[in-house]
């Protein structure tokens, strides 16, 4: 039960990536925005969260992984009360860009979190939920973007802010964290609420303090730490697939899905009701899979299906240029979008966090933990601010072309190099990946 309230923070942090998408036009129309002015709005959130996610890691570290959810809160609550009364392009950037510096805590802190409190055969599936309410609170702008103002968009989108204050209330501290500060009392007791009052935590208990104890003979890990060889095969799997993630180009249709559909011919709430329609019940798959099939499989079947998804969009684009097939065009660009979301959701969407929250020891974790964050928003900064400027210079078909080249890569990537965890405790996969970097 205690996940629940996590999982409500990715929901309402990914309000704010849906927010943009549904009220380009009409946030252009009414402030006068010009294409490069509403591209800064709408990536800016990515810059924000590149600087909480530099500083996601220490804090969690420093205050615990709860009180670091509620600090984030006070910059998401802000910056949409923010851009409820803008008036002007300056005042929705600085909205945008602390709700950024909120959800860049958050996405680091709460897959984090949910791993280090949930037992071994359901983590999967426990962090991967983390997408469901991230697909939630995306949908959820899609739908209702197309029938309200945007405006009232950024009122509904900040009534989730006092559901997550209270919640907080309700949910322990991560026994691992607890035991890293020496707090072992209170790990136990935030062991057994979370397991159950007749739960014999006996052994789970032990685990976690013979580890904790084993990692108080490292010092305190710096930046070029992360480069030593026993966690160079930890930094390749976590960075890479971030990197990948974003690299295909998920945001182009997280911020962008009204003006791609209608580019194609297609109308906009069409496509992105669709899209909602589509994005939840994969995403919710994925979270039921990933401790039965595995991390691997699905991540193998989702870059697969990406590669093709944009592929099939990429030539809807093609087809425009030729006077007998462009009135397939539209068709085409809703079916491979479709394909592409569904086959993000079901594995690259949320297992590289999940992945992420699994490979690194808990004593870098912290800092190895926010510059992978880093690089995913940075990422996403990139691909989201350089969509527009990209279909100009290569070309939409081009630009497409290039997202399913790169999800295939990324197919190569998850078979060479990304280490299988389902069924390991967090210690076990620690075990394993030292192991690995010592054979090769």
């Amino acid at each position: 039960m205690f996940d629940i309230f996590a999982w409500h923070h990715c929901f309402y942090s990914s309000t704010h990536v849906g927010f943009s998408s549904p009220a380009q036009s009409v946030i252009m129309n009414d402030l006068g925005l010009s294409i490069a002015e509403y591209s800064l709005f709408s990536s800016i959130l990515t810059i924000g969260a590149m600087f909480g996610a530099i500083l996601s890691g220490k804090i969690a570290d420093a205050i615990g992984r709860k009180y670091t959810m509620w600090f984030s809160e006070l910059f998401c609550t802000a910056g949409y009360l923010v851009l409820l009364t803008s008036e002007s392009a300056l005042w929705l950037d600085i909205g945008r860009i602390s709700t950024g510096f909120g959800v860049g805590i958050l996405s680091y802190v709460v897959p984090v979190y949910i791993a280090e409190i949930t037992p071994k055969n359901h983590r999967g599936a426990f962090t991967i939920l983390n997408q469901v309410m991230i697909c939630c609170g995306h949908s959820t702008m899609l739908v209702i973007g197309n029938f309200v103002s945007w405006r009232m968009l950024a009122l509904i989108g900040s009534i989730p802010c006092l559901l997550q204050l209270l919640g907080l209330f309700f949910i322990p501290e991560s026994p691992r964290w607890l035991a890293k500060v020496n707090r072992w009392k209170e790990c136990e007791s935030s062991l057994q609420r979370l397991r159950g009052a007749n739960a014999d935590i006996s052994g789970e208990a032990i685990d976690i303090r013979v580890y904790t104890e084993t990692l108080k003979q490292f010092s305190d890990c710096k930046l070029t730490d992360l480069f030593n060889r026993k966690y160079a095969h930890a930094m390749i799997v976590g960075l890479g697939l971030m990197a990948f993630q974003q690299a295909g180009g998920v945001n182009t249709i997280a911020y962008y899905a009204s003006s791609i559909f209608e580019s194609a011919g297609c109308s906009g709430a069409t496509g992105t009701m669709a899209m909602a329609s589509v994005q939840l019940p994969m995403t919710i798959l994925g979270s039921l899979l990933v401790d039965k099939s595995g991390r691997i499989p699905l991540l193998m079947v989702s870059a697969a299906g990406s590669c093709f998804g944009w592929l099939l969009v990429g030539l809807s684009f093609l087809l425009q240029q030729d006077l007998q097939l462009w009135k397939a065009s539209p068709i085409l660009a809703l079916i491979g979008a479709l394909i592409f979301v569904g086959s993000f959701s079901l594995g690259m969407g949320g297992i590289p966090w999940v992945i992420m929250s699994e490979v690194f020891p808990i004593h870098i974790k912290g800092l190895a933990g926010s510059l992978v964050t880093v690089v995913n928003w940075l990422g996403s900064w990139l691909i989201s601010y350089s969509f527009n400027f990209l279909v100009q210079w290569i070309t939409s078909e081009g630009t497409f072309f290039m997202y399913s080249i790169i999800a295939g890569l990324t197919l190569i990537f998850v078979k060479k190099l990304v280490p299988e965890t389902k069924g390991r405790t967090l210690e076990e996969i620690q075990a394993s990946l030292v192991l690995f970097t010592s054979k090769n």
